[in-house]
C-alpha cells in the first residue's frame, strides 16, 4: 500500500466527514461556503457521500490486489464521487429552508 497517498486521502475524507456531520446535524457550514449554500442538510449529505467515496477509493484502490475487485471497485467509487457532487451542488442550488420574506441581511438578495 503506498502510503503518500493513502494518508491525505483519509485526512481529507475526515475533513469532508466532520464538516457533513456538522452541517446534518447542525446545519452549520464552513464560512467559505456561507454564501453559495442554500439547503445545509442536503449539502452535508453530499459532503458525507464524498468522504465515503474517497475512503471507498482508498480500499479499493491501494488495499485490494485482485486486478478485478480493484478495477471495479475505483469505478463503483468514481461514481459514488460524483453522485456525492452533485448532491451537494443540489445543496447550493435548492431552496431549503428559506423564503422570500427572510433574506439575510447583506446577502444581496431582495427581500420581498
Amino acid at each position: 500500500m503506498k502510503l503518500y497517498l493513502a494518508i491525505p486521502i483519509v485526512l481529507a475524507a475526515l475533513l469532508f466527514t466532520a464538516s457533513g456531520l456538522a452541517a446534518v446535524t447542525r446545519g452549520w457550514v464552513l464560512p467559505m461556503n456561507r454564501r453559495h449554500v442554500r439547503n445545509t442538510r442536503v449539502y452535508g449529505w453530499g459532503q458525507l457521500v464524498v468522504a465515503f467515496a474517497f475512503c471507498w477509493q482508498v480500499v479499493f484502490g491501494l488495499v485490494i490486489s485482485s486486478s478485478g475487485a480493484r478495477a471495479s471497485g475505483t469505478v463503483i467509487g468514481g461514481v459514488l464521487l460524483l453522485a456525492g457532487l452533485v448532491t451537494m451542488l443540489v445543496g447550493q442550488l435548492a431552496d431549503g429552508a428559506r423564503k422570500g420574506g427572510d433574506a439575510a441581511p447583506g446577502s444581496g438578495r431582495p427581500t420581498a
